[in-house]
């Protein structure tokens, strides 16, 4: 039996759009084996497809056809831990988990290049699919179907306060809110905070991603699909946090903050039980994983 085990992740981190993602401390566990017949099982109760149409079982299968060898049955068990269409990679960590897990049964045929890129074209980017597979914070372009990445380790003195909503945003409504065409101006706006949010993360000067994250190309086309997301960020703005984004396409809003502001976390709980639309957001606290996604 083959087990893997796959972080969450926090794609864009603000201005970083389909190009900058992190990994965090919660997870999806999966199994794989091979039966007599496809057998698709959620461990806890999640709803799932049970087919061939499970996102796992449809990456696993890209590698078995890319190497050209039959696909036998399957029997594949899923723990989700990662919450669904909130903007925490959980679509990511089935395609890499499937990739991984077929790649181990077959001997470990593929290089990590070459599963991040088949990753990657499943996904159709590779903001999440990088840092689940890789851990840490991680900058990817996806250039004539090759991935090209550099991963950083996350410094331990950086705790993720995660704001996860009760109510799902698909990725698909996140993006038909976007604009077919951006300025001139917005387009620089944005590459050069891309680039700042990573040399902050390599050169450990966080104050500077306050400004680094802040973003003209997605943020404020998809605040309004998400109630209380204008709040939940004055809030953990206010309270002190480096830096506030929304997660991925969200409705997830995650705050970079100093793992020693240990009032953080107290402060804005008693702030969010204040307000009426704080009050559907759950606050976790997630700490970086520079590990990445885990084969045994």
């Amino acid at each position: 039996m083959i087990k893997v085990r796959v972080p969450a992740t926090s794609a864009n981190v603000g201005a970083g759009f389909d190009s900058l993602g992190l990994a965090v401390s919660l997870y999806n566990e999966f199994t794989f084996e091979e039966a007599p017949k496809l057998e698709i099982v959620s461990l806890d109760g999640a709803l799932i497809p049970k087919g061939p149409s499970n996102l796992v079982y449809r990456s696993a299968k890209a590698v078995f056809d890319q190497l050209d060898i039959p696909m036998p049955g399957l029997r594949i068990t899923q723990q989700n831990a990662i919450p669904m269409a909130r903007g925490l990679g959980s679509s990511s960590s089935c395609i890499v988990a499937g990739i991984l897990g077929a790649n181990a049964m077959l001997g470990n045929k593929l290089t990590p290049r070459q599963m991040l890129t088949m990753a990657t074209a499943i996904e159709g980017h590779p903001d999440n699919v990088a840092p689940a597979m890789l851990g840490g914070f991680v900058t990817s372009v996806f250039d004539e179907g090759q991935v090209y990445s550099v991963k950083k380790n996350i410094d331990t003195s950086l705790v993720f306060a995660a704001f996860i909503p009760n109510f799902k945003l698909l990725t698909e409504k996140a993006r038909a809110a976007l604009p077919q065409n951006v300025s001139h101006k917005d387009a620089v706006y944005n590459l050069s905070r891309a680039a700042l949010a990573t040399a902050a993360f390599c050169d450990g000067d966080y104050e500077l991603l306050g400004v680094a994250t802040k973003d003209k190309l997605h943020q404020q086309y998809r605040l309004p699909l998400i109630p209380g997301g204008d709040e939940i960020f004055a809030m953990a703005n206010d309270l002190g946090a480096y830096a506030t984004y929304i997660s991925g396409a969200g409705p997830t809003i995650m705050a970079v903050v100093n793992k020693e502001d240990e009032l953080f976390f107290e402060r804005a709980e008693a702030a969010m039980q204040e307000d009426e639309k704080m009050r559907a957001f759950a606050l976790h606290r997630l700490l970086a994983d520079n590990v990445g996604a885990v084969v045994e």
